[in-house]
Formats: structure tokens, sequence, C-alpha cells
């Protein structure tokens, strides 16, 4: 047996060319060198890695030698026993990297080797008649770190196994060829400013492809390369934490971290990879509010709308977001808090100064008042509470204008019947100059409105009456504009809204609602309903409507119709009788007569046409009461018409 040499890049293992042969009688166990059973020679081995199936023979050898004295003496057969091969990695040398050998071997080339299981072909090749095991590529761990290989030893001439399949590993050996990557390229975290030293900001994680159970391919150090002194790493597990006391947001919110990585330990010939940790600082409440000025000051005119801006106010906060979020308030002890309001604007967070009350000159010029400026999230790990608060002054000049005159009433409203006399006095409107010169005031309608029709005010005093006979039914409310103007240069004016409600008389008479073309079927029975009246009153008293109906009184009583009052605005026109025909009459006229129920009471009188008509079988009058008389035909045509009949129904069917 040829004696191989074990290379490897970093470490050389020989073994000696000795051939241990075993064998296990019935009382001894005697070792020679002239056989060999199993062989395998190595570059490298790690002890300890015998498969299960190795435990198991060697377990029964255990149990026959207990047992000698029940067996002959004989060579017992067993197991080939396999330990893991080992190839580096990246090793571009190919060639022999073990050997296998049968103690049925004699060197007569009458054993076969072969190999198979994973790589077995294109990755290792056995040399059939030696057994030595070639490597025949280049091999890298990180695509695969181990392969799993079954040997086996034939007899040439009878084709049968020497000895059982074993099976045995290969397992490629780490070199440092892989650069430590972080699972990041760019990490971003965020700590509340004026966090202590010692905070955890991040844990970055570095990963390396080589063999963490072999040397320090794989042994990962990390280190800071740019942050110091405000953070810093620990070098195992890459856990960033603050170094620096104090980390104020409002000096510098964001900082940059460069982390390395190394492997070997940080050794030299290791590799290295970095990446970037961006540190946000959040706020936390640890400034005030702070008005940059004592006094404020401001202008508004007296004639200013309640609700709208005099000013704004605004005091400094250093913090952000919640933590800069204020309430301005007025002294609640002074007098012009109650003239005055003052709001936060959620956008801006200044304070605005609302007017509150209406102004006047003539009355006071002048205002001040204190306002305070208070955090809505106070914080005393950072300030003391009286720090979360400031205050300020604030002083409102008003302004003299020349105002319009006002009316006493915001708006004027009247009633008055429609049928009031021309000249009746609806009401007056009555405005004032509130500035201290008093003018003279002059009243007018706005002459864009046909008011002008039926009413005129007098310019002096503002008396409005009527001019022109109102009617409800044309127009039930008459809607206009009174202008008071001051008689100086500036002629300042001001409007009213007036509304003059025309109130109803009965003064038009009911009507029925429609023109009703009533008819009756022949064959009509006594009781029966023709027709469902209602009707109709252009008045409109306060109450409602009520009509009442019924027929021109006479001597002697309708004996064909009667006109029954339902009390509810309607009326039925009953049939009184039934004998109803065409032959007998085509038409009835009766007279309706309507009434209201005001004051006075006023009625109108409206005749019906009533028709009689050859009903079809459900009741329907195919002429709406209009039927004419039916033609007479000779006996004759009727046959020739019945034949024409039956020839259509004949040919309906057939289709």
């Amino acid at each position: 047996m040829k004696n191989q040499p074990n290379r490897r890049r970093d470490t050389r293992i020989s073994f000696p060319p000795t051939v241990i042969h075993i064998k296990i009688h019935s009382g001894t166990i005697e070792m020679a060198t002239s056989r060999v059973l199993a062989i395998v020679t190595i570059f490298s081995m790690i002890p300890g890695g015998i498969p299960s199936d190795v435990k198991g023979s060697r377990g029964l050898e255990t149990q026959h030698l207990a047992q000698k004295s029940s067996y002959p003496q004989r060579r017992l057969k067993r197991s080939w026993i396999w330990t893991q091969l080992f190839v580096p990695e990246e090793d571009p040398s190919l060639g022999v990297i073990g050997q296998i050998k049968s103690d049925s071997d004699r060197g007569d080339l009458s054993i076969k080797y072969i190999l198979t299981g994973e790589g077995a072909g294109d990755v290792f090749e056995i040399d059939e008649f030696s057994g030595e095991i070639r490597k025949l590529k280049k091999l890298d761990r990180e695509e695969k770190a181990f392969y799993v290989l079954q040997a086996q030893a034939i007899n040439r001439k009878t084709n049968e196994p020497e000895e059982p399949q074993s099976e045995f590993i290969i397992k490629v050996q780490d070199i440092n060829d892989n650069v430590p990557q972080f699972q990041n390229e760019t990490y971003v975290s965020s700590i509340p400013e004026m966090s202590p030293p010692g905070t955890t900001v991040a844990q970055v994680t570095a990963t390396d492809a080589d063999d963490p159970m072999f040397g320090n391919n794989a042994k990962l150090i990390y280190s800071i390369l740019q942050g110091e002194p405000y953070f810093s790493v620990e070098p195992k597990t890459g856990i960033v934490v603050t170094s620096w006391p104090d980390l104020d947001r409002e000096t510098r919110d964001e900082y940059l971290v460069v982390i390395q990585v190394k492997d070997m330990l940080g050794l030299s010939g290791g590799y290295s990879s970095s990446t970037t940790l961006t540190v946000i600082l959040t706020d936390v409440n640890d400034n005030g509010p702070t008005f940059q000025r004592h006094l404020y000051t401001f202008t508004v005119s007296e004639n200013a709308a309640v609700g709208s801006t005099v000013g704004r106010i605004m005091a400094d906060d250093g913090d952000i977001g919640i933590n800069a979020r204020m309430t301005y308030t007025l002294e609640d002890d002074l007098e012009e808090s109650a003239t005055f309001i003052i709001q936060t604007d959620p956008v801006t967070q200044e304070g605005q100064l609302l007017l509150a009350k209406p102004l006047d000159y003539e009355s006071k010029r002048r205002y001040i008042m204190a306002a305070e400026a208070v955090n809505d999230h106070v914080d005393t790990r950072f300030l003391p509470l009286e720090e979360f608060r400031d205050k300020t002054t604030i002083k409102i000049v008003v302004r003299d204008v020349d105002e319009p005159p006002a009316f006493v009433s915001p708006v004027y409203e009247w009633k008055v019947p429609e049928n009031a006399a021309v000249g009746t006095v609806v009401g007056s409107v009555g405005a004032a100059d509130t500035d201290t010169h008093n003018s003279p005031i002059r009243y007018s309608i706005d002459k864009r409105s046909d008011a002008t029709k039926w009413f005129r005010i007098d310019p002096n005093n503002g008396t409005i009456a009527i001019v022109k006979a109102l009617d409800r039914e044309a127009a039930s409310w008459h809607n206009f504009t009174v202008e008071a103007k001051e008689e100086t240069p500036n002629h300042l004016s001001s409007a009213v809204a007036v509304f003059i409600k025309v109130l109803d008389i009965n003064d038009n008479v009911p009507r029925l609602a429609r023109d009703y073309q009533p008819y009756i079927c022949e064959g009509t029975q006594a009781g029966e309903l023709i027709q469902l009246l209602s009707a109709v009153d252009l008045d409109n008293p306060e109450e409602g409507h009520h009509f009442y109906f019924s027929m021109v009184p006479e001597k002697h009583i309708n004996p064909n119709f009667t006109i029954r009052d339902n009390q509810d605005n309607t009326a039925s026109i009953v049939a009184r009788r039934s004998t109803f025909t065409l032959k007998d009459r085509a038409h009835y006229f009766l007279p309706v007569v309507v009434a209201d129920s005001g004051t006075p009471t006023l009625s109108s009188t409206s005749t019906l046409t009533i028709s009689v008509c050859r009903c079809q079988p459900a009741g329907h009058c195919p002429t709406a009461g209009v039927e004419s008389l039916p033609l007479s035909l000779d006996p004759s045509m009727q046959t020739v018409l019945g034949i024409l009949v039956c020839l259509v129904t004949i040919t309906a069917d057939m289709s």
C-alpha cells in the first residue's frame, strides 16, 4: 500500500504506512500487518466521527467476546469504519485525498472499488484498483460544506461484495474567503434628546458566510469609525449606545455614525465592511414658552366686526410637536378680558386676539391687559413647573371712524289686511347717527324694488303708508329695503329689511276643482256613486278651507240624482234610480252649489252634464262619457260582418 502524504494549507498531519490487521478469535485479539481489513489514508482527521452503524458493529463485537465460549475460533466480519475526510476549500490542487482498502485485497487486482453518493463522478472519483480517492475540482464550503459518500468493494470474479457498503463523509474545510456583510446597508434609529449615557440606540448585525465553528474566520468584532465621542458600540454584539451626556436636539438633531465590522477577531489579514447608522434625536419638553417682547400694541377701528382679528402675539418655544403646543389666556380679573378673547392658532402656535364685543370710540378709547402662554404638556424632569409659562402685556388703541346711522331694529315686519284703505299707515322705521355730531337722517325705499307701487315712506320720520290697494291673491308678501342716509358730506348710509304680510279676506268664490265630465252606465243601480267632487278657493283662511256642496233648491226633488256632502271638502253624486238607458235619454244636467265658510259666505253654481254610456264589462266608458247612438244595419250587412268576424277569428287561431 502506498503512503500518501497529508497536505493542507495550515496543518500537515502524516500517518505511518503501517497497515493494521485486526483478527478476533474466541479467546484473543491479534493485531498484525499481513492483511488489510479497511484502511483510509487521510490528510486530516477529527477523532470521534464514527457513524451509528459503526457503534452498532462495535457493540456486536463486544457481545461476541463476552460469549466466546459459544462460538468456534473464526474471524468475525464487520462493517467498514469511516471517519471524516477534510479537504480545504478553494484549494486549486487536485489529486488523491485518501484511500480505502479491503482486508480481502491481496494486490492481485481482484477487488473492484466503487464510490457512490454526493459528488461521486464529478467532484470525487475512486481508482477502482487501488481504492485511492481523488478530488476533481476546487471546492467551495459556502456552496456545499460536506459530501456524504458510500464505498463498496466487489470481487471481480464473483461480482459479489467483499465488504458491506459503508458510508463516510468528506468535509470541506473552511478558509477565510468571505467578507462580513451587514444585514442592512443603512440603519436609522431615533432616541429622545437628553438621554443618559449608555442608552441603547440600535443594534447593527453582520453575518459572515465562513464556518463559525472553525477558527476565527467568522468571529466578528464591531467598532466605530465615525460618531465618537457621542456614541460607542459593543464590540461583540454590535449594540450602539450613547456615550455623551445631554445630547440637545435644539443644538443638533441628527448624527451620522459609521460602524465597521471585522472578522478574524479584528486580527490582521481579515476582512472588514462598514455601514452607516443615522441617529435622530426626538424632542422632549426641555424648553418653556418665552415672549420676545414685553409689550404688544395694536390699533383697531371702532366699527370692527365682532370676531375679527385684532392682532397676534407669539411666545417662542425651542421644542416641536406636542412639546411646543401652548395655550394663551387673558387675565380674568381685568375688565378688558370680556371685550377681547385670545385663542391659539393650531398651525403657527400664535395667540390670536379676537374682538368679542362691539367697540365704541366715544365710550372707551384704550384697553390694557395681560396675556399668558402656558405649555399644554409639561415635563418636570427637565424644567421646574414655573418655567413652562410666560407673560406679556397687550395694549389696544381704538380708532375713531365716522359711522353710518344705526336702525333701532335689525329688521321690521308688519301685517296688513288686503282690504286696507289707501293711505293707511303700516308702520315706521327709525335710525340714529351714533357719532357725536348726530347728523340728520333721510329715509327712502330702495328704488330697485317694485314696493314703491304699493307703499311710500316719509323721508323725515320713516313712516310707511299704502298708496295702492293690496291683493293677497296677487302678492301675499311685500319685501323691500329701506335706506337711512346722513345729511353729511360723506353721506354715510345703512339699510334695513322690511317685510309686510298681506292678510287674507274672503273675497274669492269657491269653485269646482276641475271641469268634471261624469257619466252613468246603462244598468247602474240606485245608490251607486257616479262622481266624486272637490273644490278650490283662491282665498287662504287661517283655519283652512271648509266647503259645502248642495243642489239648487227646487220645489220638487230631483228624481234621478242626489248630492251627498262628505264633510271632508268632497261630495258624491249618487244615482237615485236604476232605469238609465240611451234610448230614453243621452244626457242629464245637474246644477251643483259650492259654498265656503268665510265671512261673508261666498258660493258658486256649476252645472254638470251627466252622459249615459254603454259601458264595458268592467264599467269603463270607452267614449269617456260621450257616446253616440248605434248605427242601424240591415240584416244582409249584419250577416256579412258576422262572416268577416268569424274569418278573422279562424285565421288568428291557425297562426
